[in-house]
């Protein structure tokens, strides 16, 4: 079995199902209860500069974009 590409890893282990489930229990991505990636904006999936104040959920460079549509001012 070859690991180059994990779509050939997953279509080889598809066929064998007790390997398959082996697998995926130690490589499947950790279920996280904090810290940055747990976060990510809702409309570009950027974790990095997540504004959550209001219930937002954008990153800042979509906050930018669309603040005026959704009813903020800028002062200054």
């Amino acid at each position: 079995m070859t690991t180059s590409d994990w779509r050939k890893v997953s279509a080889q282990l598809k066929a064998k199902p007790i390997k398959w489930k082996k697998y995926e229990k130690w490589n499947k991505p950790k279920v996280r209860s904090c810290g940055l990636a747990l976060r990510h904006c809702h409309r570009c999936n950027r974790v990095g500069g997540h504004i959550r104040k209001y219930g937002i959920g954008l990153c800042r460079q979509c906050f930018r974009e669309i603040a005026s549509r959704i009813g903020f001012k800028k002062y200054s």
